[in-house]
């Protein structure tokens, strides 16, 4: 990292710890939703963005991250076995999806995974006697850590940021270790990978397992937030958000996830003065904004600094040429 990325990350950390300070209960519980749905938009980077694949899937795997919290922590389990527990599900119920949905490859697979997100939805609506149906389940309470109750919105928010902290540096360090060289190696070239010996399969699975599990886990923070969750909450509409989030902010991007989810998050409630128009200008800026720049807002920056920095470099003295005799 620069002296300049991590000037900027500081900067960021500095701010997303002290604004909820300034801000009411509903801008606190946005930064809430912000630290949740990155959590889950990090495992979707992980598979998308690092190993190539497209998946359709991660706002099922956080429902089920969501109702397994819910359920568990309802008959008695503590919060912290419980966020283990859904992480773990989704990474057994990942793992066991990708052996044949990872048989196909790019848009063949985002069909299998949109299947499997539709499957997930039906299962939550119509099993009411493991999900209580179309009536969800509410009266979800917020975890009390360590002593400390996050029933508070401000104690939630901090509560919600640490466990981002910490799963951001567990997976900032999975991409810098060989793994992530592999899953960077599939996205760019797996039939090259494939010659030099590497599992291209087995990697893929891993991702997206991962993957997975992050949706799981932020499901689990998820239910306590809003303390009530039903079936349509986890509809293919949080899929599509959570891939505009990847995408929006920089696929393959470590920080994209971030910025992306940003970006969704708080959007739409800025545009929300425009009344009944405010879905169709968000709709065109995003449109715009994957027109002119595909690889994101990240990407967009990073290629802005590259280009004033070439422009500031100075340009050879004439005559410093080398020349023929």
């Amino acid at each position: 990292m620069t002296r300049l990325g991590a000037i900027v990350l500081a900067v960021a950390g500095l701010l997303a710890i002290a604004a909820p300070f300034f801000l009411k209960p509903f801008g606190i519980y946005l930064l809430s939703m912000w630290a949740v749905l990155t959590i889950a938009a990090i495992g979707l980077n992980l598979t998308l963005g690092y190993a190539g694949q497209v998946s359709l899937a991660q706002g099922a795997f956080v429902g089920i991250g969501a109702y397994a919290e819910a359920l568990l922590t309802q008959a008695g389990l503590p919060f912290p076995p419980a966020f283990i527990a859904a992480g773990l599900l989704c990474f057994i119920v990942g793992w066991i999806l990708g052996y044949p949905a990872l048989r196909v490859q790019h848009h063949y697979l985002a069909f299998v995974t949109l299947a499997f997100n539709t499957l997930v939805f039906l299962v939550l609506r119509n099993e009411q006697w493991l999900t209580n149906g179309i009536y969800g389940i509410n009266g979800i309470v917020r975890p009390i850590f360590l002593g400390w109750s996050t029933g508070k919105a401000l104690n939630f928010y901090l509560f919600s940021l640490g466990i981002l902290a910490a799963l951001s540096l567990a997976i900032w360090w999975m991409l810098r270790s060989p793994w992530g060289r592999a899953f960077v190696a599939l996205r760019e070239n797996p039939i090259r990978a494939a010659s030099l010996g590497l599992d291209t399969r087995r990697y893929t699975l891993m991702a997206f397992a991962i993957g997975s599990s992050l949706a799981g886990l932020s499901g689990a923070l998820y239910a306590p937030l809003v303390q009530f969750i039903e079936p349509a909450s986890f509809s293919l509409s949080m899929s599509f958000n959570l891939l505009l989030m990847v995408i929006v902010g920089g696929s393959g991007y470590f920080f994209g996830p971030f910025v992306g989810a940003l970006v969704a998050v708080l959007l739409p409630e800025w545009m929300r003065v425009a009344e009944g128009y405010y879905l169709i200008v968000y709709a065109a800026l995003v449109m715009a904004m994957m027109a002119f720049c595909p690889s994101g807002i990240l990407g967009l920056a990073e290629r802005l600094l590259k280009a004033v920095s070439h422009y500031g470099r100075p340009s050879p003295a004439i005559g410093a040429e080398r020349t023929v005799p």
